[in-house]
């Protein structure tokens, strides 16, 4: 069983930048697809970004558009969401997820078997 939690989110003004932090454990994290996802209380669950598991290749949400990154570092077992540039349409709790078998693409939240509580982050304008 995996384990996720993540870290980082806050209040933060329009243009800023912040950085969200997963730290898995309980499993093999190298062997893991990671992904970021976010949810508002009136908008399901949308994909941010995910990451394969050497960090090599990443996809990312249309809305994203250079301005946010993803990585991850297999020594700490974590893996990080970098936001530039932030807007106040990007507030939102965001979710990581990890997960191995994907049919559909990564960018679907039903192909992700663990998620984590989440990190609420605040854009104000």
């Amino acid at each position: 069983q995996v384990q996720l939690v993540e870290s980082g989110g806050r209040l933060v003004q329009a243009g800023e930048s912040l950085r969200l932090s997963c730290v898995a454990s309980g499993g093999t994290f190298n062997n893991l697809i990671m992904g970021w996802f976010r949810q508002t209380p009136i908008n399901e669950r949308e994909f941010v970004a995910a990451i394969d598991w050497s960090g090599r290749n990443q996809i990312y949400g249309d809305f994203v558009r250079g301005r946010f990154t993803i990585s991850r570092d297999n020594t700490r077992n974590s893996v990080y969401l970098q936001m530039n540039e932030v807007r106040p349409e990007d507030t939102a709790i965001y979710y990581c997820a990890a997960g191995t078998i994907f049919d559909k693409g990564l960018e679907h939240a039903e192909e992700y078997d663990y998620w984590g509580q989440g990190t609420q982050v605040s854009v104000s304008s």
